[in-house]
């Protein structure tokens, strides 16, 4: 039932003028458009993180979560650029739902906290359109393209290990805990977290969390190496991002909490995890290459 269901699919992608697994011209159109706005607000909070009360559109404190937010940009960035670049739709697919999922909660949080953005301010209309229309934007590319996905495995296909993808679906599904609590009860997350949150940087960080939690969890559904590997460069660059960031915003950090040494010592074995991860398979598939038998 399933190879006829791939079958149906291919033929009906082959009627309308696209191969199966082809990156559809829409998909990359809304890349290309996205990336402009992805760069200047990663440069603006990243190179100026203390100067958002004058350049962006509401004021971020400390510098710590300026830069966090940068850092989910830049690797926004990262698999955006790889979305131009893409021969194949399930060599990106992973990607669009996590950045679906952290637009809509950020067009949430604006609206929760309407009054604390600065409304005469460029930025806040540019922020407003973005979160505003992004995440049905998105959604609807990864609709629309999901149609021409090829089969998920093929003889000749590099899978990741079992065990690897439960390692990675387990920390998503704990990721994504910790998202849920930052965006539904921020006060409790506040109290704990190891740099100082407001109400709406709270949930700020709870969207910026979700796009590693629901990419852990997309990993662990897809099986295929060639589906992990893009969005994984983004986010070990986007983590990259973010332990520079804590070393430039140290004096952010309570060094006698316990949650700042869980939340870097987290983040940099995660780093740790995705480059030995993607190393071994890049290996592994140089080796196939030059020995297909």
């Amino acid at each position: 039932m399933e190879k006829e269901y791939d079958i149906a699919e291919s033929q009906q992608a082959s009627l309308v003028g696209h191969a199966p697994d082809a990156v559809l011209p829409l998909t990359r159109w809304l890349a290309l458009v996205i990336i402009p706005f992805l760069v200047v607000a990663a440069a603006l909070l990243y190179i100026w993180p203390n100067n958002t009360d004058q350049t962006f559109a509401w004021a971020i404190k400390p510098s710590m979560t300026a830069m966090m937010l940068a850092a989910a940009y830049m690797g926004g960035i990262v698999f955006f650029v790889q979305v131009l670049r893409a021969r194949s739709w399930h060599s990106i697919k992973v990607g669009f739902l996590p950045v679906t999922a952290f637009a809509g909660l950020l067009g949430i949080a604006t609206i929760l906290h309407w009054d604390r953005f600065n409304h005469s301010h460029i930025s806040f209309f540019t922020w407003t359109a973005l979160y505003f229309t992004t995440p049905f934007l998105v959604f609807g590319v990864w609709l629309r393209n999901r149609k021409f996905d090829a089969p998920k495995t093929t003889w000749n296909e590099l899978l990741l290990p079992g065990t690897l993808r439960y390692i990675l679906g387990a920390v998503g599904i704990l990721t994504m805990l910790v998202s849920l609590g930052l965006f539904l009860f921020p006060q409790i997350m506040i109290s704990a977290w190891p740099w100082t949150l407001t109400p709406l940087t709270a949930r700020v960080l709870g969207a910026m969390f979700a796009l590693p939690g629901m990419v852990g969890l997309g990993i662990a559904l897809e099986p295929r190496w060639s589906a992990a590997r893009i969005i994984l460069q983004a986010q070990g660059f986007s983590i990259l991002m973010i332990l520079i960031a804590a070393a430039r915003a140290w004096g952010n950090f309570n060094p006698s909490n316990p949650v700042t040494w869980l939340f870097l010592g987290g983040l940099a074995a995660l780093l740790v995890l995705i480059i030995a991860l993607y190393a071994s398979m890049e290996r592994k598939q140089r080796a196939a290459y030059a020995h297909p038998s």
